[in-house]
């Protein structure tokens, strides 16, 4: 009875090593998580606070003896004499509160874009100014803390999901559409027949991205709907910026998928192919959680990814209150990256698969 099982196992063993898809999605795609999450999280301690200190400010100029040490470890300061471009920088992300003083009180203007780095920060100041107070023995406390966000009050933590989520919802639906339909008319031949057909390459190519364009605006209006019905989403600045980048953004992915079907030689294999393009990128470009406490060599990789820039531009105009021209920049990253990407997947397309 052993000897069937036995022989069925192997069989099925040496069917499963045959297949390196499989195999791929078995092993190596689920290590390659574990070395992202391990390089995202093998540091858990919190790096220090970036403040840009304005104009004079006794509580850090004359900090009690022996309190240089801790706030060294704490605090990365730079000087600036302009509150305006200091709490630009704040607002931008370049840094995590500006400082200013106003008779006793300090006045610390940080940014609401990431909640948990915004109480770290208040906490670490609020730190300083007790224990500065504690030092001044015998006098009532000399110092007074208080917050400002840089942002609209009224803003809450769904302004700051939403454009990664739609980013990476975008990318998703562009690289995957893309890929399995690219392969599927090759494997069914509808790509010959296309050709003996009365209509133009370029009206095939025309038709596929309008459908994949279309879907990306509903996408965008049906997030900004439900965010603004349900969680009371309010955008700010050139919102309407986002459209632009959606279709920018959606003619970049789709180019992974091109890529992902040229190189594949099967439907399974080109959604599976894009998915490992896209899925990992959605974890360093900031779609789920920021980045601030990845190591730098893993945010320098981030970087260069389009899904990075994508959700960048969608949070400036967005959220951020950033004029239209904030959307430039990342229009032309997403712009190059799918004339490469797209040039290198028309090289390496076969009409048939071997």
């Amino acid at each position: 009875m052993s000897t069937p099982f036995l022989a069925l196992s192997r069989a099925i063993l040496r069917g499963f090593l045959r297949d390196r898809s499989a195999v791929f999605f078995a092993l190596v795609f689920p290590l390659m998580f574990l070395v992202l999450f391990g390089g995202l999280f093998a540091d858990q301690s919190v790096g220090k606070v970036d403040m840009i200190v304005v104009g004079d400010v006794s509580l850090i100029d004359d900090q009690p003896e022996g309190a240089d040490a801790t706030f060294d470890a704490t605090f990365d300061v730079t000087r600036s004499d302009d509150l305006a471009d200091a709490i630009d920088q704040v607002r931008k992300g370049d840094a995590d509160v500006a400082v200013e003083q106003q008779g006793d009180t300090v006045v610390a203007h940080y940014t609401q874009t990431d909640p948990a780095r915004a109480g770290i920060t208040a906490g670490a100041l609020q730190a300083l100014v007790d224990g500065t107070n504690l030092a001044v023995t015998g006098e009532p406390p000399t110092y007074a803390l208080e917050t400002r966000s840089v942002e609209d009050e009224s803003l809450d933590a769904i302004q700051y999901y939403t454009p990664g989520l739609l980013g990476w919802a975008v990318a998703m639906s562009a690289a995957f559409g893309a890929a399995a339909t690219l392969q599927g008319w090759r494997q069914s031949k509808l790509l010959r027949r296309l050709q003996l057909a009365p209509v133009s390459t370029r009206t095939v190519v025309g038709a596929r991205v309008s459908v994949t364009v279309a879907v990306a605006i509903v996408q965008l209006a049906i997030f900004v709907g439900i965010g603004a019905l349900f969680f009371d989403l309010t955008l700010s600045g050139a919102w309407w910026m986002s459209v632009p980048l959606i279709v920018v953004g959606t003619l970049c992915f789709m180019s992974i998928g091109l890529l992902a079907g040229a190189i594949t030689k099967t439907q399974e294999g080109a959604t599976n192919a894009a998915n490992f393009m896209v899925l990992p990128m959605a974890f360093l470009s900031g779609s789920f959680f920021p980045l601030e406490g990845a190591p730098q060599w893993l945010r320098s990789v981030a970087n260069v990814l389009p899904l990075k820039h994508l959700n960048d531009g969608m949070l400036d105009v967005m959220v951020r209150g950033e004029p239209w021209t904030a959307g430039l920049v990342p229009m032309g990253f997403l712009a190059v990256f799918a004339i490469v990407v797209t040039l290198v997947a028309a090289r390496l397309f076969r009409w048939e698969t071997a």
